[in-house]
């Protein structure tokens, strides 16, 4: 990690110099000025690289969180005066408590409304600000706001209370890199790509959510602070919502997942509108046109677009050599122990007891039970629309049952959410794949072993020895699991991978944890018949190592190879049960596939 760290150095080496670079008298100080606003909007739009480029959450409200630090600070030092440090952790710790109650609300918001809220809520603290005016002093604001003293320096100077501003920049790049780098970071990313997949694979949506907006908020806050101090003077216009869509622009602009970018967006669109001042009543336009263009046609920010071109040219001028692990993946298959040695039939692990699931008048699933025995390979099977894929989204949280229950393990397991479910072993893949494709195949598989993690924030971003236990734990079980698969192209992302083995990291991030149960729905539809016989040979091996399997297919070939127990559905209700064979030999299967008078060949 500190290898990659120091990739940030140059950056703030330049930064820490700019005072010796600018022109002396009052240009230089008014380039200061400017500087020292940047530095703040860069912390506040870190903020947002967090809760917009990591967790996908879109907040239109940073200049409240901003405008809460500053009025905190503002209040209890003039007003009430407090001592600095301590007004300042305030001006952190209330808009924090405010973003984590924003959180809270948008668990069940899609983007759109989620966007519609933040904006009320950024609406409705420019109008505290303004109309409370005998704490806020209104429009009039608050002056003489102090800066900060430690011990014997002061930073009442430009110059000197500039770089206190880096001291917590640098402060602010290391929470955002360290929690992106984290458990806690492919969490969030998770929820950023799907929502669904995340919560299969173990994650706490509300969770997740709440510590995207309450880190977002704290940043935001820190950055409203030295803000404050740094213009010794507030106003509510300056903490408006066209101030949230500058600093949502500034993110954008740089590129919203990477640090350095936001950086980046902050510096430029900071000082732009002082160098298009030659154009006079035309710049607004131009400035506003210059960031349009960027927004729609570089997705990943100006950043993104160096990346890409320093990227191209190292690969002009060296050809990399992929790495062939094939000896390697033959290693650990040979040397792969079984991980729960079970006896099939010995313990009932699944029971489905009457499980009814409706949607309005349609009845998806009516009056099904069935039982999977530890060690068993079980599957469903019936024609399209006979409910098989319902039966898994109840059985996995998904959906939630209308009646019935579903026993896991000795235990009711009706009607919890899925992260639940997936802690207390039951891991799933999906009909349609449903990977996280800007994640590669080995931060995919590592997001499946997140409910083995149990580092939180604190320990986190303290970076303590259990955290970096478990981050390199998590990394070493995803990349042997992944080789056990025969897979080797682990820094691929996966939307750049072929179908099938997009399948192959699918299987992989759910049996990365070892569930007791693994939910598997049509792993081979899309597959030609080498990738097919491929994978009846994977679930023949995942049986082999001790996992419990329930699946749904379509291909009785594949089927055949595979299961040991077959149930049958059509219309939403089961009509059969017993071997592969039994089953379709069964009168109701060959009615339900083929109808009243076909006449069904076994040979």
């Amino acid at each position: 990690m500190a290898r990659q760290i120091l990739k940030f150095i140059p950056v703030i080496a330049l930064l820490a110099i700019v005072p010796f670079l600018l022109p002396g008298g009052r240009l230089g100080t008014y380039y200061l000025t400017l500087t020292i606003l940047s530095v703040s909007y860069a912390i506040a739009c870190l903020g947002l690289t967090v809760v917009l480029g990591y967790s996908g959450q879109v907040s239109l409200a940073q200049a409240a969180f901003y405008g809460l630090g500053s009025y905190t600070l503002a209040i209890l030092t003039v007003k009430h005066h407090w001592p600095f440090w301590p007004s300042a952790l305030l001006g952190v710790i209330v808009p924090t408590l405010f973003g984590l109650v924003l959180g809270a609300i948008s668990l069940r918001l899609t983007t759109h409304y989620l966007a519609l809220v933040t904006i009320g809520f950024q609406v409705i603290i420019s109008l505290v600000l303004n109309n409370w005016a005998t704490v806020t002093g209104g429009a009039d604001g608050i002056s003489n706001i102090p800066r900060p003293t430690i011990g014997p320096l002061s930073f009442v100077d430009d110059r000197s209370y500039y770089w206190l501003m880096l001291v917590f920049l640098c402060l602010a790049v290391y929470v955002v890199y360290r929690l992106r780098h984290s458990r806690l970071g492919n969490a969030l990313l998770a929820l950023r790509e799907d929502e669904i997949a995340a919560s299969s694979a173990g994650i706490n949506l509300f969770w997740a959510k709440v510590l995207a907006f309450s880190v977002s908020a704290a940043l935001g806050g820190l950055a409203g602070v030295l803000y404050a101090a740094g213009a010794l003077y507030i106003s509510p216009n300056i903490y408006i919502f066209d101030q949230s869509v500058l600093f949502f622009s500034m993110t954008l602009v740089g590129g919203q997942e990477s640090i350095i970018g936001t950086l980046l967006g902050a510096g430029l669109l900071t000082f732009l509108p002082e160098w298009l001042r030659f154009l006079k009543d035309y710049y607004i336009a131009v400035y506003g046109l210059l960031v349009i263009v960027v927004v729609l046609f570089l997705p990943d920010g100006l950043w993104g677009l160096v990346q890409r071109g320093v990227r191209a040219i190292l690969r002009l001028v060296k050809k990399e050599t992929p790495v062939q692990p094939a000896a390697v993946v033959e290693t650990l298959m040979q040397r792969a122990e079984p991980i729960h040695r079970p006896t099939p039939g010995e313990q009932v692990l699944l029971e489905v007891k009457d499980l009814h699931k409706h949607f309005g008048g349609v009845k998806a699933v009516n009056g099904v039970s069935f039982t999977v025995r530890k060690g068993d390979v079980a599957v469903l099977i019936g024609p399209n629309g006979s409910g098989k894929t319902t039966v898994l989204n109840v059985l996995s949280g998904i959906y939630e049952p209308t009646a019935g229950e579903v026993w896991f393990d000795g235990r009711n397991i009706s009607g919890l959410k899925p992260h639940v479910i997936n802690r207390l072993g039951i891991a799933r893949t999906f009909q349609n794949i449903r990977l996280f494709p800007e994640l590669t195949a080995l931060e995919n598989v590592i997001v499946g072993y997140y409910p083995k993690g149990t580092v939180g924030l604190a320990g986190t971003l303290l970076s303590t020895p259990r955290g970096y236990l478990e981050e390199r734990i998590a990394r070493e079980r995803a990349e042997e699991t992944l080789r056990l698969l025969g897979f080797t192209r682990i820094h691929e992302k996966a939307k750049n991978l072929p179908y099938g083995q997009q399948r192959i990291v699918e299987i992989a991030r759910a049996m990365v944890c070892e569930p007791q149960l693994l939910l598997l729905d049509e792993p081979a539809a899309g597959m030609n018949t080498e990738e097919t016989k491929e994978l009846s040979h994977l679930v023949y091996r995942l049986h082999e190592l001790g996992f419990t399997i329930l699946l749904i297919e379509h291909d009785m070939s594949f089927v055949s190879q595979v299961a040991t127990q077959a149930y049958v559905m059509d219309f939403g209700s089961k009509i059969a049960e017993g071997s592969v064979d039994e089953v379709l030999r069964n009168p109701a299967v060959i009615k339900a596939y083929l109808g009243d008078d076909a006449e069904y060949d076994y040979a």
